[in-house]
């Protein structure tokens, strides 16, 4: 990702500053912007937490997190002159005055002109409350720009979802509402559309007539580590399908924009997520696998299994793998299948996409003993960024024999040099007002809308828990979901 310098003047407050997410990724990102020069001396962050610290203490602590995750900390000092911290309770309107007059200073001190980004790293109960608060207090009243950054999740359902957005559109208008999906930040994420819109050998053939099937996978070997008491009560279709799934194939999926604006993009994975065939309870088994992992080892080492996990039920009925056969019911994918799969403590962690296109009417190389190879495009999101297109040539000097052969760029170790973390992209854009990479309201709702009736389905239908060992590609109906269209998954 190349981002263009543009210094913008703005005070930056982060509620849930102690935090996890903060230390490992939205201090460094910020950090990384100011040492990059795309944040200048107009810049004032404050911290907000329950704990009572000092200035001095909140910025030992975040020194010490930039040291851990960033390489080259020069000009550490020089940021850390910018940030401030304040001991907060989010229920109190007392503490948002306070709050108040800190950012109406801070404003003065380092010329910030009224721009305001509020960022709420914290449990998503308090998204409400501090929308409101920060209103009453006079917060959000102010010369320049507001903006409000909300990490997922945004809702627990659809019902849920749309009470949230109704108490937070009170305080900010629907476009200074940031929802942030960190997919949507990774640079190979973003590459989907350049690969789409920018090559005349790709867009032609992105249609029904020339591709059989696409596949999103997103598998990781870690399992819910400290995460179980939240885990348990979202599971993969909720914390992965509803949000970072949806919004891959929507991209491989929309129609080409009129422009590069966030409102045209956006307006065209509304459009790709509304055609989403929705799904009946009955029909649920025929179009979606869960699984849980059991036991199993995982790079030589023992593992337990979900229900043995930390703050998991041990009878829970929650998914730790889902994978789903989804149809888009318009006129560029009709008969199309876009197949996704997502799970913890899998055999590899990869973030991947493949593209699988049609065999060729009467095509003179096919041979009835032996199967030609598909051609595949490969979109390699992580952990190794790249692309690859699987194609067919000759393979002796005589005969008619074929074999695959494989062109492929590799993210280098300089290219990644040029990149930047997902959070530290969409924190800037955000700055900038570029709301491309966010989720709109109306794709969350298409989102919350699709997997509403699954999730149900599936609350009163128990499954045979656990289903997977860990260390596998998940449980062997996810196989099955494709053999019956006859395909099956791209594993490398």
């Amino acid at each position: 990702m190349d981002i263009e310098k543009q210094n913008i003047p703005c005070l930056i407050t982060i509620f849930g500053a102690t935090g996890d997410l903060s230390h490992r990724k939205l201090f460094p990102s910020l950090f990384h912007l100011f040492q990059q020069g795309n944040l200048n001396e107009q810049i004032a962050i404050i911290g907000i937490g329950r704990r009572d610290w000092t200035n001095d203490k909140f910025r030992s602590e975040i020194k010490t997190s930039i040291e851990k995750f960033v390489e080259d900390t020069h000009k550490i000092d020089d940021f850390m002159a910018h940030v401030f911290y304040q001991s907060h309770d989010v229920n109190d309107l007392a503490s948002y005055e306070s709050l108040k007059v800190l950012s109406d200073e801070l404003d003065s001190t380092f010329n910030l002109q009224g721009n305001r980004l509020f960022y709420l790293a914290m449990a998503p109960e308090f998204f409400g409350t501090v929308s409101d608060h920060l209103k009453s207090s006079g917060l959000t009243k102010t010369t320049g720009f507001k903006r409000l950054i909300i990490e997922k999740p945004f809702g627990t359902d659809l019902k849920s979802a749309e009470i949230l957005n109704q108490q937070i559109r009170k305080s900010f208008k629907e476009e200074e509402i940031y929802r942030i999906d960190h997919y949507l930040g990774k640079d190979m994420v973003q590459n989907i559309e350049v690969i789409r819109f920018s090559n005349a050998m790709f867009e032609p053939l992105w249609n029904n007539k020339y591709i059989s099937n696409i596949q999103v996978t997103s598998s990781e070997v870690l399992g819910v580590e400290d995460r179980g008491g939240y885990y348990d009560k979202s599971g993969a279709l909720k914390d992965m399908v509803q949000n970072h799934m949806l919004q891959i194939v929507s991209l491989l999926a929309m129609e080409p924009p009129i422009s590069l604006s966030s409102e045209d993009i956006r307006n065209e994975k509304v459009k790709a997520l509304r055609s989403i065939r929705k799904i009946q309870p009955e029909h649920v088994r025929s179009y979606f696998v869960r699984g849980q992992y059991d036991a199993g080892e995982i790079n030589g080492e023992k593992v337990k299994k979900y229900r043995d996990e930390d703050n998991v039920a041990s009878d829970s009925n929650t998914p730790t793998f889902v994978a789903a056969k989804v149809m888009l019911d318009n006129f560029r994918w009709a008969g199309v299948p876009f197949y996704i799969r997502t799970g913890k403590r899998m055999k590899e962690k990869e973030i991947r996409v493949v593209v699988e296109f049609k065999e060729m009417p009467m095509n003179l190389y096919y041979q009835k003993d032996k199967e030609l190879d598909s051609n595949l495009l490969i979109i390699n999101i992580q952990p190794n960024e790249g692309i690859e297109l699987h194609l067919n040539a000759r393979k002796y000097i005589e005969g008619i024999d074929t074999e695959p052969v494989k062109l492929s760029y590799a993210m280098t170790a300089q290219d990644k040099m040029n990149t930047v973390d997902a959070y530290e992209g969409l924190i800037y854009d955000c700055l900038r007002g570029d709301a491309t990479n966010f989720t709109h309201w109306e794709e969350l709702k298409a989102t919350w809308s699709y997997v509403d009736t699954v999730a149900e389905y599936w609350d009163k239908n128990p499954a045979p828990f656990p289903n997977y060992p860990a260390g596998s590609n998940g449980p062997i109906k996810s196989e099955l979901l494709l053999s019956r269209d006859n395909f099956h998954w791209w594993d490398f």
